[in-house]
């Protein structure tokens, strides 16, 4: 099992109505990516939303990662996730910027994809409603890898054309393209991504077994996929959690048990209405249900919502997400109630002393993944025209000659 760390622009309260604080906030959440890469993590995500306030404020997520891929070096930077409705963004820019960054990252970026978060956010695309999406999506993950590779690209869809030969550049660093990826909310869409070969983003928001039927039926789809939608299989399932993971146990438990704990959840009830939520959870702006007895807390350590403890508990604790089978296990930060210093002492104490115990493969698992891509289209889709143009001259600095 492999591991990484979710970046999604969280500034709860009045901090995220004050640019300073809302400064300090992102430019934190780029500093834990670039101390992950010290400490064995193979994974930092960036989330990507619009006009959620509070809940993210990370609606750019490229330049971030711009930032963070100049100060690191080997871990995988990844989109959680690009949304792909054709009304916000041509397909065609969503293609160029995911290859630009695939070169900026030197073959370590990851393409997250999904449809966006719910009806507001899409709705600050010209009206979209969420019911639009889907279709929208479908579209336009099948066509970014034939722009990758064809150099005469045409498209006439339902949601966007390309309509003369365009060379869609760059093309993907090296080999192969990006790993794709899909957010997977609803139980079908676990099984369309093993169908498409593609990796399946789980948010966990409810006990670990839950997800087990839905990762299985991911594996079973997966085993026998039905349409690879790049030039090769990810079959990989990545979850999200909460970690607290701390040196000192009582303090780290005293963080789950501190006010405010769920407040993040809550706004999750509020803007994600495409995913199933826990019956009777509060939603924004009710106050979050507090955690205030150790016995609760077991409870949910057990139940799997969080890991929490020394380095040995949470050594123990990730035993069943294994046996859930997932292949990624990811966690949110910032984390509520955690110092912006407890933050990075988790991340240190979980990539020293928990990552090895699971995770002894140095190389990533979609980097074995990439490694064995097949082209699926020509260069060209078009015969080429008898009479094309010939260059004599080019300029003696060019990379290679004629």
């Amino acid at each position: 099992m492999e591991f990484g760390i979710f970046l999604n622009g969280y500034i709860p309260g009045p901090a995220a109505h004050d640019p300073a604080s809302e400064h300090t906030a992102l430019m934190r959440e780029a500093q834990y990516a670039i101390h992950a890469d010290k400490f064995n993590w193979k994974y930092a995500w960036f989330g990507e939303h619009h006009a959620l306030a509070e809940y993210s404020h990370m609606s750019a997520p490229e330049v971030v990662m711009g930032y963070v891929a100049a100060q690191t070096s080997r871990i995988h930077l990844s989109t959680g996730i690009t949304s792909l409705p054709t009304v916000k963004e041509h397909p065609v820019r969503i293609a160029e910027r995911a290859a630009m960054l695939d070169h900026i990252c030197e073959g370590r970026f990851e393409f997250g994809t999904g449809r966006g978060a719910g009806s507001h956010e899409v709705a600050s695309f010209n009206g979209l409603t969420t019911g639009e999406t889907k279709s929208m999506w479908s579209e336009v993950i099948r066509q970014i890898p034939r722009m990758w590779e064809q150099k005469d690209y045409t498209f006439e869809g339902e949601h966007f054309s390309v309509p003369t030969p365009h060379n869609i550049l760059p093309k993907p660093y090296m080999a192969g393209h990006p790993p794709i990826w899909v957010a997977c909310g609803n139980p079908a869409t676990f099984g369309e991504a093993g169908s498409l070969g593609i990796g399946a983003i789980a948010f966990n928001f409810e006990p670990i077994h839950g997800l087990k039927g839905r990762i299985e039926a991911y594996k079973e789809a997966a085993e026998h996929p039905t349409e690879i939608i790049g030039q090769y299989q990810n079959n990989n399932v990545m979850m999200t959690n909460a970690v607290i993971c701390l040196e000192d146990r009582e303090r780290a438990r005293d963080i789950a048990k501190s006010a405010g704990r769920g407040y993040l959840y809550s706004m999750v009830c509020l803007y994600h209405d495409t995913m199933p939520h826990r019956e009777g959870t509060p939603r924004w702006p009710e106050p979050p249900i507090s955690v205030t007895d150790d016995a609760t807390l077991d409870w949910l350590i057990e139940a799997g919502y969080l890991l929490c403890g020394t380095p040995e508990e949470v050594n123990e604790q990730i035993a069943r997400y294994q046996d859930v089978g997932c292949d990624q296990l990811v966690f949110g930060l910032p984390n509520e109630g955690f110092e912006h210093e407890e933050i990075i002492e988790c991340i240190e104490l979980f990539g020293n002393k928990v990552i090895p115990e699971y995770d002894t493969d140095p190389v990533h698992s979609t980097t074995h993944f990439r490694d064995t891509a097949r082209r699926k289209y020509p260069d060209f889709e078009f015969p080429l025209p008898e009479d094309l143009i010939r260059v004599e001259v080019i300029p003696g600095s060019a990379l290679l000659p004629l």
